[in-house]
């Protein structure tokens, strides 16, 4: 990997209130990963990948979209590869610990992935989902798509997941042994802003299209340097207000969390053997 693709990647983590919360949140449902064989899918722009794997442990990476593919590449070197929501190449029972970030939303076979993800998991292996937390009805949600940045836009199939919808997409292969909510009002709110603004810049630069949102690479912030660093003077400000989501103690989040165990014996498939 190059160091300046990680100073790039780590910067833009460090100005992100929610990438923070949502990697603290993984590593929280995780637990050690020294000695394990792990996969991450879903890692963004390939930050949160880089933090797993400096956790220790064997890691690979999987996304959806090829643009995002090669910038997970660029960032953790190699076991990088693409999937398509339906299969993964990857043997019977090889991993310890699954991490899916934001990325069952994105694809039409969720349950079906779920058999997958039961195929190559150990079978007392754990996996953790991230997905967004669906709260119908709700005011900040139509302020999004009003701005622009719908369901649609995401790349979402569907705008998220209640615990039990969630719950029984994994079924019947796994059964959710933790689950949490995080990022309030606030935190959202911060985030719906510089995602807003983010894409701004990226439609400025004629930056390619990907099926997840805004991907932000080292050429964006190279590009736009000046605004990214108004935006590393403006953080402190943003941390203060994301901070006010402890006023909400009562609000369930805009995020889910779970972490899963198998449930039966898993499915196999020799061909990837």
């Amino acid at each position: 990997m190059s160091r300046s693709g990680e100073d790039f990647a780590l910067a833009l983590f460090r100005r992100s209130v929610l990438k923070q919360a949502k990697y603290r949140q993984i590593v929280s449902l995780l637990g050690d990963t020294g000695g394990l064989t792990c996969l991450d899918v879903g890692g963004d722009n390939g930050v949160v990948s880089l933090l797993l794997r400096k956790r220790g442990g064997v890691w690979h990476s999987a996304d959806l979209d090829p643009g995002t593919v090669e910038s997970i590449r660029r960032l953790v070197g190699e076991r990088v590869v693409q999937i398509d929501g339906k299969s993964a190449p990857f043997p019977d029972h090889c991993f310890d610990r699954i991490v899916i970030i934001d990325f069952l939303e994105h694809i039409p076979t969720d349950r079906e992935f779920a058999g997958e993800l039961r195929r190559i998991l150990k079978p007392e292996g754990n996996l953790i989902v991230n997905v967004p937390h669906r709260k119908p009805g709700s005011w900040l949600n139509r302020l999004r798509h009003a701005m622009g940045l719908t369901d649609e836009w995401h790349g979402h199939l569907r705008p998220g997941y209640t615990r039990t919808e969630l719950a029984e997409t994994l079924a019947p292969h796994f059964v959710i042994r933790e689950s949490k909510t995080y990022s309030r009002t606030f935190s959202e709110m911060i985030d719906t802003v510089l995602t807003w603004s983010l894409e701004f810049l990226k439609r400025g630069g004629g930056g390619p299209p990907s099926r997840k949102g805004t991907v932000v690479t080292s050429a964006d912030m190279d590009r736009h340097h000046r605004k990214f660093r108004l935006l590393g003077v403006a953080y402190p400000f943003l941390w203060l207000f994301s901070r006010l989501d402890h006023l909400l103690f009562l609000q369930e989040g805009y995020k889910l969390i779970v972490r899963a165990r198998a449930n039966g014996e898993p499915p196999r498939n020799g061909g990837h053997e």
